[in-house]
């Protein structure tokens, strides 16, 4: 049976997702049971609404029965977030086809190759760019599963040039998990944070480019001098002893080892790119343009739509691209469900009436507390729950409901609030035994988890070093634009 296009949820999981969020539901529900009911006195400004600090004051519990807990993602649509949790719902499902239709295309691996091509008499020039086209792909369009069929080519490669497994999978997956979590436009991420936020959608890209070039630096850094200590004493790669058996799986490995470049891929390519460009004209325009602003995500959406369906109908795809795109609608439907799931939990504590009262006691745990300490929190509640739900989407709708006003009223803009909420999310992917797309990727190679997590927790020390700087100067300097 032939891979299906796009990313696919894992039914495993899934599983674990959906027990986890519904015991997160059952959670909250039982906390309208037990705490006080209380609001807050809410203004809008801008358009937004904010609490107001030193309103709190408590109130009757309304009626809440238990039944209602379950049918809460149901009723999250007609609630006053439906609108928002609907839109988003449609983007993820809209990007999820588009990607789809660009993977079963060879878009990406046509570009890889020409990259490979343009640069293999110059092998740590090679590897810097590969890695950069890695993290791209992960940076500004929230691609990381679908680089796995990728990275046994990657691995290859390494070989060939005289490093380590350890070499080709950085290069590749764990560039990838790099730009995701130094997002600049991630549409799962950024995009869906700041939509639950109500921020401009992919606002504040300048500093997340920033932030993307440093961490681009840093992987370069801790890649090149791996290689090169590889290179030196061969001795020195951390699996050495067991890729002695399986080196000659890859012994074969060419330039031509690449799907050769079918026609129209040139004209592909040149319409994906752009699309890719369009996307940033309306971003960047968008501040300047309210009536573009406010409608930038839907538009943003439709624009990777066109991209990606444009340009495999170009590479030739023909009906093959429409039953691509249905693939990567069906592997990322699985995604509704746990979505529903998790905002229903900020639903529940609200029509109980203890969102508020939740809201109040973290607020007043934290009061006195540098800013800096209230972004740190959201980093590392964060870098929890994903260890039991991997889905950045999902993640998004169960913490940035509650952890947006909290920032607030601790003096945290809602930018930073998403920052951090990103980092948190990211850059623990191939980290944490749970996350399926590790586990496939160390199966293509004789490495083993303790010594992945030996050699790759070298860099994260560096990554959360890097990060807490980013989010401190973000605090300082009200990265905003609120």
């Amino acid at each position: 049976m032939s891979k299906r296009s796009g990313a696919q949820i894992g039914k495993k999981a899934f599983i674990q997702s959906l027990v986890i969020l519904l015991l997160l539901m059952i959670a909250a529900g039982l906390l309208t049971l037990v705490l006080p009911a209380g609001s807050y006195e809410r203004i809008a400004v801008d358009g937004r609404e904010q609490l107001v600090p030193d309103s709190f004051s408590f109130t009757e519990a309304p009626s809440y029965p238990w039944w209602r807990w379950f049918i809460a993602p149901l009723e999250v649509l007609g609630g006053p977030d439906g609108l928002t949790v609907m839109v988003i719902l449609a983007f993820i499902l809209v990007v999820g086809a588009a990607f789809a239709v660009m993977d079963k295309s060879g878009i990406l691996e046509a570009v890889l190759a020409r990259i490979v091509r343009r640069f293999e008499g110059r092998k740590y020039l090679l590897l810097v760019v590969v890695s950069f086209f890695f993290m791209a792909v992960g940076a500004f369009f929230g691609i990381f599963e679908e680089v796995v069929p990728l990275v046994p080519l990657m691995i290859a490669l390494s070989y060939s040039l005289g490093w380590d497994a350890m070499t080709g999978l950085g290069m590749s997956i764990l560039a990838t998990n790099m730009g995701f979590s130094a997002a600049v436009i991630n549409p799962f991420t950024v995009g869906v944070a700041q939509g639950i936020a109500e921020l401009p959608a992919f606002s504040g890209a300048g500093y997340r480019i920033i932030i993307f070039l440093a961490n681009f630096a840093l992987l370069s850094l801790f890649l090149t001098r791996h290689a090169r200590k590889v290179e030196k004493n061969p001795l020195a790669a951390p699996a050495y002893a067991q890729e002695q058996s399986t080196r000659a799986e890859y012994a074969h490995f060419t330039v031509d080892s690449f799907a050769p470049e079918k026609r129209g891929t040139s004209l592909a390519i040149g319409f994906l790119a752009a699309c890719i460009a369009l996307i940033f004209a309306v971003l960047i325009a968008g501040p300047f343009v309210p009536t573009l602003g406010d409608y930038a995500l839907p538009i943003v959406g439709l624009l990777f739509l066109v991209a990606g369906i444009g340009a495999g109908l170009i590479a030739g795809l023909g009906r093959r691209a429409w039953k691509a795109a249905g693939e990567g609608l069906l592997g990322i439907l699985p995604a509704v469900p746990l979505i529903l799931m998790a905002a229903s939990v900020k639903f529940i504590i609200a029509s109980g009436g203890i969102l508020d009262t939740i809201l109040h006691g973290a607020a007043g745990a934290f009061s006195g507390a540098n800013p800096f300490t209230g972004a740190l929190l959201i980093f590392v509640l964060t870098l929890g729950i994903e260890f039991f739900v991997s889905s950045g989407s999902a993640k998004a709708f169960l913490l940035i409901p509650i952890l947006v006003p909290l920032a607030e009223l601790i003096g945290i803009t809602r930018q930073t609030a998403v920052l951090a909420f990103v980092f948190g999310d990211g850059f623990s992917n191939l980290v944490y035994p749970t996350s399926a797309v590790l586990l496939i990727c160390l199966g293509f190679t004789p490495v083993s988890y303790a010594k992945w997590l030996r050699w790759v927790l070298r860099l994260w020390v560096w990554v959360i070093l890097l990060s807490l700087v980013f989010l401190g100067i973000a605090v300082l300097t009200g990265y905003g634009p609120f």
